[in-house]
């Protein structure tokens, strides 16, 4: 198993909601954030979280629809994705930030499409 296993991903309609999930292995991580990734475009920062919870980051687009939120004791982050758009699909990682570790998971993949 990797550092950072993703889960939660599927097909939705627009308009919809999906929880994604990320179970984190070994040390403790600070900063943890989503990424997103579509082919052909590089991986960009959708969201990000400081250990506690209390210094979050949005990409603006998402800002108000995506809620990043940690559960430290049993090492899970989460992204609560709501109003889903068809640009959304993508391929949705977890990983830390600002030095993402070079052993990125599998991902889990969001399709927004009715």
């Amino acid at each position: 198993q990797g550092e950072f296993v993703e889960s939660g991903g599927g097909l939705v309609q627009p308009g919809g909601s999906l929880r994604l999930s990320c179970e984190v292995s070994g040390r403790p991580r600070y900063f943890m954030a989503w990424y997103r990734q579509t082919p052909g475009k590089d991986r960009e920062r959708v969201a990000s979280s400081n250990y506690v919870g209390d210094s979050v980051w949005y990409k603006d687009s998402v800002k108000g629809r995506f809620t990043i939120s940690r559960d430290n004791a049993k090492k899970t982050v989460y992204l609560q994705m709501d109003s889903l758009k068809p640009e959304e699909t993508a391929v949705y990682y977890c990983n830390e930030f600002p030095d993402p570790s070079s052993n990125w998971g599998e991902g889990t993949q969001v399709t927004v499409s009715s």
